[in-house]
């Protein structure tokens, strides 16, 4: 069984030893016909399907009369034979069997050359058969490569399309976590603020009170915990700004990706569908000859294929860092809220211990205020009553004076000079006691205008540190983010 398009060598057209001249030249014949086909120089084996000189020699027959023909050319009449009315000598004739015999040559010649053509018709007829199969076939595993190739990059196509409506997607995402971020990052500075005008406004306060209290510790605290989760979220944000390059880079190529497959499809799904009636089909001579393919179907697909997994893997990346993102916030909104609640029930301990330590003091600058009073009135007393004692005094020492002037014997030590002496005795004694009692009185009364006088600076420096504990600060503490403010919702 030969194969379709193989080279077929007829076997009965093995040539003959025949004359060379009965048959006229094919290329007698060649001239009439045009031809519409590019000229393309074939191998000698791809020319023919057979023999390619077997039909030239075998249709090159040489008239038996080619003696006759090719002697007179060229002879004068006077050379020529004579004709038969003028013959005088023998001359030599064909026998009857010789024209028997030159006719049946004739007739087989005749015959053999007919068979040959006929088998040559049948050989030719077969020859178009297979060749129009032949390229059928190809023609067909040509579309039938393209269909594939045409599925191929649709199959890749979609999925290209699928990554890069994910990597949006996620693109998006990210920058929406981004914008929280910002956001969050942003809010962090009114507290910040808050934190350190607390600290600012308690510096003004006087005295004692100005003291390093677990009200100033939390509030430092509260200022490092907040710029610890400040510096956290820049950290974040610059890595979500490096993911959303990254991001963009691998989602620029697969849209380019899927721009050359988008390209690609149109061609290949063009010419899947072009068929021989098609319009637009021409000749481009040397075409076959032209490689510019710069990948085979394993690197074609493990291209595309490298960029699904880059992609794939920045958007693993990129979900990871959100998620990371999204802790963070939750993180850093509660230590913040901790804190700020920790550095408001400090400063509500501390309001009342300075709310308790004023009120003890205006209880004991009460307490003074009415002792000062109660001294000045003793004072008072105490001078009434050496006042009081001075006109007994005088009344005695009046007496002894004139007592002084007794003539000669009258003046006797008798029991009423006695007891004048003593008198006087007993009142200077009095006088000097209350006086020394008066003394004290005066030191003790100045010593509680002093503690009166230190006792009004205190309650005066605890009203100051309750109106900036109280006042200036809590204020300004009422007005904190919320929760949903610090992970950027708002």
């Amino acid at each position: 069984m030969e194969l379709i398009g193989s080279p077929l060598t007829a076997t009965h057209a093995h040539p003959r030893s025949t004359p060379t001249n009965f048959l006229p030249a094919i290329s007698t014949m060649a001239s009439s016909y045009k031809n519409r086909f590019p000229y393309y120089p074939l191998p000698q084996s791809f020319s023919l399907p057979w023999a390619p000189s077997a039909y030239y020699r075998t249709a090159a027959i040489n008239p038996t009369l080619a003696p006759f023909s090719g002697s007179a050319q060229g002879l004068t009449p006077s050379k020529m034979l004579p004709f038969v009315s003028n013959r005088t000598s023998l001359f030599t004739r064909y026998t009857p069997d010789d024209w028997y015999r030159s006719n049946l040559t004739n007739y087989r010649e005749s015959e053999t050359s007919r068979h040959n053509s006929e088998n040559l018709r049948v050989d030719t007829s077969r020859l178009i058969q297979d060749k129009y199969q032949q390229t059928k076939k190809t023609q067909t595993e040509s579309t039938k490569n393209l269909g594939e190739r045409v599925n191929d990059i649709d199959f890749w196509k979609s999925e290209l399309c699928h990554e890069l409506d994910e990597m949006i997607g996620e693109t998006n995402a990210l920058s929406d976590m981004k914008r929280r971020l910002e956001r969050a990052l942003a809010e962090t500075e009114a507290p910040l603020q808050v934190a350190q005008e607390c600290l600012l406004h308690r510096e003004k306060r006087m005295g004692i009170d100005l003291v390093h209290d677990n009200v100033e510790k939390e509030l430092f605290t509260e200022v490092d915990v907040i710029r610890s989760c400040q510096e956290r979220m820049q950290r974040f944000l610059d890595r979500a700004k490096a993911q959303l390059a990254s991001n963009r880079a691998a989602q620029h190529e697969v849209e380019r990706d899927l721009a050359n497959k988008q390209t690609a499809y149109r061609i290949d799904d063009k010419c899947h569908h072009l068929r021989n009636t098609s319009d637009g089909i021409s000749y481009y001579r040397g075409v076959e000859r032209v490689d510019a393919t710069i990948s085979v179907p394993d690197s074609w697909a493990k291209f595309t294929d490298d960029n699904i997994l880059r992609s794939q893997s920045e958007r693993a990346a990129s979900a990871k860092l959100r998620d990371e993102i999204e802790n963070l916030l939750v993180v850093t909104a509660n230590e913040m809220w901790n804190q700020f609640n920790s550095v408001n029930v400090a400063f509500t301990n501390r309001i009342a211990e300075t709310a308790d330590a004023k009120s003890k003091i205006q209880t004991h600058l009460a307490k003074t205020l009415q002792e000062i009073f109660q001294i000045e009135m003793s004072i008072e007393a105490i001078r009434k009553a050496i006042r009081d004692k001075v006109p007994p005094l005088k009344v005695a020492q009046t007496r002894l004076d004139e007592r002084t002037r007794r003539p000669h014997v009258e003046l006797c030590r008798d029991s009423a000079q006695l007891r004048l002496v003593n008198e006087v005795h007993e009142l200077d004694e009095t006088i000097q006691s209350l006086q020394q009692r008066l003394r004290d009185a005066e030191d003790t009364l100045q010593t509680l205008v002093r503690s009166k006088a230190v006792l009004e600076h205190d309650l005066a420096v605890k009203a100051n540190s309750l109106f900036i504990d109280q006042e200036k600060c809590m204020g300004m503490r009422k007005s904190f983010p919320c929760t949903a403010r610090l992970v950027g919702y708002v």
